[in-house]
């Protein structure tokens, strides 16, 4: 009954949202997001407290507004999800552009698969719909949601235009083999994980728990590495695909220290982004939750 219900609240909210003009779908997101930021206390404060963690030297007032808008882009990032099956090409020249394409390009004639790099940063949900719009299907390494049916209707639009998804309890195989078909896969590697599928790598200063699967298939079949994230720019108004150059992986031989090591510098490219605009990464997710053997929580109860 209660898995019914969750799905007909979410099928209403995309049809309804979906059907408003983008502006106003944004409007209503934002409000959304301004209303969860309020009620949502406990995330708030786990949000907070990363905030704290990250940047030290901000006052509270400037971690408060940084978190706020955070909210504001979630909101924003559920009406383009909303909106997302009414997407073309000519109808998204006006809010979406590339920048570094050409690096994508360059990997993917390489012929031994792409790894994309990317987090929960800015819209991540839009991003690779509008690369496989625009031609680039890939696959994209997820967490199944607990209600099968939201599941599925999430899937379908992420779908639309040839991208598939791999889920994350069974995906090594099949990621392996996308990249010997010389295909492209993004994983989202900026959530806290438990040895020993995740290694400890710093993240804005601290030891994080990361996933090390990607770096090990990229040492395994030579694929390609690169960042991929769409950002909102606030002085363009505009969300903008941008693709990094590729990230040169350490190859000394010993495969244990060479994956910590390669993890590191994924994590630090995805890090660097987040420090560009830390108003669209989503802070609200314990990230420091694991921590290495010996060493306190870093979150109070609260939290």
């Amino acid at each position: 009954m209660r898995e019914n219900l969750e799905y007909a609240f979410v099928w209403t909210l995309v049809k309804l949202m979906g059907a408003l003009p983008r502006g106003a779908a944004r409007a209503v997101g934002a409000t959304i997001g301004a209303i969860a930021y309020a009620a949502l206390g406990r995330l708030r404060s786990v949000g907070l407290r990363n905030l704290e963690l990250a940047y030290p030297e901000k006052t509270a007032a400037e971690r408060d507004s940084i978190l706020r808008a955070l909210y504001r882009n979630l909101g924003w990032l559920l009406a383009e999800f909303c909106q997302m099956p009414s997407y073309t090409r000519e109808n998204t020249r006006d809010f979406i552009r590339y920048e570094g394409l050409e690096n994508y390009l360059a990997a993917k004639d390489r012929g031994k698969g792409v790894l994309i790099v990317t987090g929960h940063l800015g819209a991540w949900e839009l991003s690779s719909f509008y690369h496989s719009l625009m031609g680039h299907p890939m696959s994209m390494v997820i967490r199944r949601l607990d209600n099968a049916k939201v599941d599925r209707l999430v899937n379908t639009i992420r779908c639309l235009h040839g991208n598939r998804v791999l889920h994350k309890d069974d995906f090594a195989r099949g990621l392996i083999g996308a990249m010997r078909s010389g295909e492209t896969v993004g994983i989202l590697m900026d959530t806290n994980m438990t040895p020993p599928q995740g290694v400890f790598v710093p993240f804005f200063g601290h030891m994080a728990c990361t996933a090390a699967g990607m770096a090990r298939v990229a040492l395994r079949t030579g694929a390609s590495v690169l960042p991929g994230f769409m950002i909102w720019e606030e002085s363009e108004q505009k969300y903008v695909l941008r693709f990094g150059e590729s990230i040169a992986l350490v190859e000394s031989g010993d495969d244990e220290q060479d994956m910590i090591e390669n993890t590191a510098r994924f994590t630090a490219a995805i890090e660097s982004y987040v420090r560009q605009y830390p108003e669209q990464w989503l802070w609200v997710h314990r990230r420091w939750k694991t921590r290495p053997e010996g060493e306190p929580s870093l979150y109070n109860k609260r939290a």
